[in-house]
């Protein structure tokens, strides 16, 4: 369902990443481990052409784009097979969570709005946040206000969501309520992309892990066989100190 091929990002003479190729499956959920500044949300970022590649093949569902002769037409329908949950949330300050959600179905989808707000609606009693369907972003928690992004993407109507570090900006007492939406999701078998830090998490959920360092895919496999017996040294450094 999603595959790419020789993916690479340069600004300016840096790369910060070299080389990238994998494929996720059609509900598999894949987390994306590492030292900070190795490239993981650089990738996040590029497979939605929130940063342009500067080289590769994204495949995502009937869409394939090549970063030698993008076109924006291309890059617009690769963007609305995917959704993205970012760090900070990244909610519009004077709407509604109703409203922050129902927002790309109204503008992108072109949805009645009654039905956009129908739909959206349902979407936020899901992820438990019923009650809060008229209170501004500063009005909830950093914990509710991801939920919100999450219930957003939610409603993007994408093959595959992905996630930037989704709990890095929240304060420890948030961090399960955001968790346990995202279980909730990989047991309804959503295709997701998961850059995080939270070992445990990944373990519980992911079908397949990624290990990156310095722009370089080190190693992938099940999250069983990384945990117990990776195969690189490297990778079995990274979580020695990322397990303890």
């Amino acid at each position: 369902m999603i595959k790419v091929t020789n993916l690479s990002k340069k600004f300016g003479d840096l790369a910060v990443l070299k080389g990238i190729d994998f494929e996720v499956k059609q509900g598999e959920i894949v987390v994306i481990i590492g030292p900070s500044g190795t490239g993981k949300s650089t990738l996040l970022r590029c497979l939605n052409y929130l940063e342009t590649p500067t080289t590769g093949i994204i495949n995502i569902g009937p869409v394939k784009v090549d970063a030698a002769n993008a076109s924006s037409k291309s890059v617009t329908q690769l963007r609305q097979q995917s959704s993205f949950v970012f760090q900070n949330y990244a909610l519009f300050a004077n709407k509604t969570a109703l409203e922050n959600v129902a927002e790309g179905l109204i503008t992108v989808w072109k949805e009645p709005k009654q039905q956009a707000l129908a739909t959206s609606k349902k979407i936020l009693e899901q992820v438990g946040l019923g009650d809060k369907i008229n209170h501004y972003p500063v009005q909830l928690s950093g914990g509710q206000q991801q939920r919100v992004g999450i219930a957003r993407a939610m409603a993007a109507k994408g093959e595959v969501i992905l996630f930037d570090e989704p709990t890095s900006a929240l304060d420890p007492e948030w961090v399960d309520e955001v968790l346990a939406v995202m279980k909730q999701l990989a047991q309804g078998r959503q295709t997701m992309i998961v850059v995080t830090h939270e070992m445990q998490f990944a373990r519980e959920i992911a079908d397949k892990i990624i290990f990156m360092e310095q722009g370089h895919i080190v190693e992938q496999g099940s999250a069983e066989q990384m945990f117990t017996a990776p195969k690189s040294e490297r990778t079995r450094a990274f979580l020695a100190r990322a397990t303890k």
